[in-house]
């Protein structure tokens, strides 16, 4: 069989997959080690332990698949699809892609690391990657509005300081729990209580977060809440904010289909809340949310981005 391999090194996550006849054959991925306490990585420790990674993820994916002839090697090269997008962590990825290529006398394609998440976001949804809807890419280290025409991403909207998963992580970090610290906070949520008590800030499709994370740290300082309410304030918090952004820009570019993307959008507590709150807001806006294995970091947008193009 004819594939193609993607390939992903983001800051988080080391990630190989590989796609054929416009499906996932198989993926793999791991993610980096981050120190107890610690609120992420410097590049040059991402650097390193993606290099020390990828090989062996490569060839654990390998010897799963069989008897593959890549036809096509695709990577994220940049965070983003614009001009001056750069992360030093894409580099291993690139560079491990650009060689393979060459060895296998194969194509070298490149794609972003945000159309790779939205691609692969779009699996089972029932949108096509040619269509015209919203996606709203909600990560460690995106929190964007996009529109997507046919493929093309435009700006929309975002955060103009913190991301979302940044507010959750630093939130999570504080309150003991390891880094990423999405899914423990996440479990903690489920036990308490949200009164909305901090507050969100959203213009058109323009958020921020750093006053919603200042008041959180402000609140444990004080004991004001217990751990398990504090964990439920931050996702309102985070759902609220989200919610908005999302009817005020489909309202704004008369787009109603939103896809949600990223590994924020993977938590099962957020796609309830923001559902409620978008269908109170706006019954028109249609919100599509990715497979949950494949809302995080992966590889599997490249891939599929790649066996595209070869085979359009």
């Amino acid at each position: 069989m004819r594939a193609v391999l993607g390939i992903d090194t983001s800051c988080y996550t080391t990630s190989a997959a590989l796609a054929a006849d416009g499906r996932i054959l198989g993926q793999k991925r791991r993610l980096l080690t981050v120190e107890q306490g610690e609120r992420g990585l410097m590049q040059s420790e991402g650097v390193f332990q993606h290099v020390n990674r990828l090989p062996a993820l490569i060839e654990a994916l390998m010897a799963e698949a069989g008897d593959v002839q890549i036809e096509a090697v695709c990577a994220s090269t940049r965070p983003r699809p614009v001009d001056g997008s750069y992360m030093p962590v894409f580099t291993v990825g690139t560079g491990y892609a650009r060689a393979l290529a060459a060895a296998l006398h194969a194509p070298f394609l490149e794609t972003s690391h945000q159309e790779g998440h939205i691609r692969a976001a779009l699996v089972d949804t029932g949108l096509k990657p040619e269509g015209r809807f919203l996606a709203l890419h909600l990560s460690g280290g995106t929190t964007e509005v996009v529109t997507v025409d046919a493929g093309a991403i435009a700006l929309a909207g975002g955060s103009n300081d913190l991301h979302a998963g940044q507010f959750i992580d630093r939130v999570g970090v504080r309150l003991g729990l390891p880094f990423p610290a999405g899914p423990a906070l996440e479990t903690m949520a489920r036990r308490g209580n949200a009164e909305a008590r901090l507050p969100i800030w959203v213009r058109g499709g323009v958020c921020s977060f750093s006053g919603s994370e200042s008041a959180a740290q402000r609140m444990i300082d004080a004991g004001a809440l217990s751990a398990d309410d504090m964990a439920a304030e931050v996702f309102s918090c985070v759902a609220r904010t989200v919610a908005k952004m999302i009817v005020n820009a489909a309202h704004e570019r008369e787009i109603h289909p939103v896809l949600l993307a990223g590994g924020v959008a993977s938590s099962t507590l957020l796609r309830e809340l923001v559902e409620k709150r978008v269908k109170k807001q706006d019954a028109r806006v249609r919100l599509y949310w990715g497979r949950p294995e494949l809302s995080g970091d992966n590889a599997c947008g490249p891939a599929l981005i790649g066996w595209e193009r070869i085979h359009s």
